[in-house]
């Protein structure tokens, strides 16, 4: 149970009620982080536009090691809604789920390759508190990724930190994405 309580359709104003209609068009329901984000309609239309921008504008990088960087946050910091969420969306883009469940002994495992546990390894670094990047991940990341593809990766890590931190710290768990147990999101 979210330790801040969703507004309901009924109570939003008509700026939330647009969102909640995108939401359960695109995904199959209204996401618990909007829902709760709805109590500060300004910020919601903020970030919503945010995440619109980030999502059109990170192409330079592959799905696969985009959406691997995203989903090592959320399971480096515990969010289980940001794990639910994530695992349908690599579902959704046709990628291998079943090896997600190794992704805590990505280094030893074969169902990464060997830029995947970079970006992993990458992923982490920049989630440890105090952050441990070093200059040799940058510079194998740039090298395998370039200049473009080295910035949208960490754009996207720091992202994923700030929507999982916000979900955590909310008490915002599993939907059921991936379960079918809420709602089941459509696939593209």
């Amino acid at each position: 149970m979210p330790r801040i309580p969703s507004v309901s359709a009924r109570e939003a104003n008509p700026l939330v009620k647009l969102f909640y209609w995108y939401s359960k068009r695109r995904f199959g329901a209204v996401l618990d982080p909007l829902a709760v984000m709805a109590h500060h309609p300004r910020l919601l239309a903020a970030s919503g536009m945010s995440e619109g921008a980030v999502e059109k504008a990170a192409t330079a990088l592959p799905a696969r090691l985009r959406e691997l960087a995203v989903y090592r946050v959320a399971t480096k910091l515990g969010c289980s809604w940001c794990v639910d969420f994530g695992t349908m969306l690599q579902r959704n883009e046709g990628l291998d789920i079943d090896r997600l469940k190794e992704i805590d002994d990505y280094a030893a495992s074969e169902r990464f390759t060997e830029l995947e546990r970079e970006v992993i390894a990458y992923a982490d670094a920049m989630t440890n508190e105090p952050m441990t990047v070093t200059e040799e991940q940058v510079a194998g990341l740039d090298a395998a990724l370039g200049h473009k593809g080295v910035v949208e990766l960490t754009h996207m890590i720091a992202v994923e930190n700030q929507r999982t931190r916000f979900n955590h710290a909310l008490g915002l768990t599993s939907q059921g994405f991936t379960s079918g147990e809420a709602c089941r999101a459509p696939m593209p």
